[in-house]
């Protein structure tokens, strides 16, 4: 199974549906899927290295508390993670290394503005051939 995500609207938000093979394999395409519900996020050469890890005891809010992460650093510093590498994921840890680049808001294209990516229907479930995760964006 090829790593996708489609975007579905919700009521007032925005859903996010990310299938891969395996549970990791997750991770990449629920990334850019958040960008995706942003716009089209254009970033600068400049970069920086970035590390992430999460502990818990569910794989769903473990992938929603990294996007949280991401969208933290997106609205606060306009920076957007590129380059994702998934060293772990696993239903106590996460950890997500990539690089940190700054947002050219000249270049970019925002379609929507993303307040939180809600714990709303989230889930990460076993399907035919591996893995799909669901998550809600309140815009």
């Amino acid at each position: 199974m090829t790593p996708h995500y489609e975007l579905f609207d919700h009521t007032a938000d925005l859903g996010v549906r990310v299938r891969a093979a395996a549970l990791a394999e997750l991770v990449p395409p629920a990334t850019e899927a958040l960008y995706a519900a942003i716009g089209e996020v254009v970033t600068t050469d400049a970069a920086r290295p970035w590390t992430l890890e999460l502990r818990g005891d569910d794989p769903a809010v473990l992938l929603r508390d990294y996007l949280a992460e991401l969208l933290h650093a997106f609205d606060c510093g306009q920076q957007r993670l590129t380059d994702v590498h998934v060293m772990e994921f696993t239903p106590q840890r996460i950890r997500v290394s990539g690089k940190m680049r700054a947002v050219d808001p000249a270049a970019s294209d925002f379609a929507r503005e993303i307040k939180a990516v809600t714990y709303h229907e989230l889930a990460i479930r076993p399907i035919a051939g591996g893995y799909e995760a669901t998550y809600i964006v309140d815009i």
